[in-house]
């Protein structure tokens, strides 16, 4: 079945729960996994360098977090993980191009699940994702509201 798994991750809980959904899919299936995260560039010509400069230290060190999570995570269940960091101003360009690169044969992504005019204006890079990958795509949703009053 799979034997590559490609997990995008933003650091949000959303993605927390695509993370530990693709490590249980890739424990089950004997998989290895890469975890990326993926940056805009922030263009600030307008800006003091050295606001530019603490904004680039500022989204590494989150990145730096939220790939050492996954890779912690991954570490716990006895799955293979390498991570990657990368900044591009096409996200989900990035996502497909690092799944081709590297051989995933699967991306494991969360969605936030936004509909009507709110996903166009804020974009979705899992729609995108979904619909310009040749790769298959597993997508994690958000539970419904319904199932946070099941589970009390």
């Amino acid at each position: 079945m799979y034997k590559h798994i490609l997990i995008p991750t933003d650091g949000s809980d959303l993605s927390q729960q695509a993370i530990e959904h693709g490590i249980a899919l890739a424990k089950a299936v004997g998989a290895r996994v890469t975890v990326i995260t993926v940056t805009e560039p922030f263009y600030a010509s307008a800006f003091e360098p050295s606001m530019v400069e603490h904004y680039k230290k500022h989204v590494a060190a989150l990145a730096t977090k939220h790939l050492d999570d996954a890779k912690t995570a991954a570490n716990s269940s006895n799955i293979s993980c390498e991570v990657v960091r990368l900044e591009h101003e096409q996200p989900y360009q990035a996502i497909i191009d690092a799944a081709e690169a590297r051989g995933c044969d699967v991306i494991v992504m969360a969605s936030h699940g936004r509909r009507g005019l709110s996903a166009i204006v804020l974009g979705n890079e899992t729609m995108k994702v979904l619909t310009h990958s040749p790769i298959p795509v597993v997508v994690v949703r958000r539970p419904r509201r319904s199932d946070y009053f099941a589970a009390s």
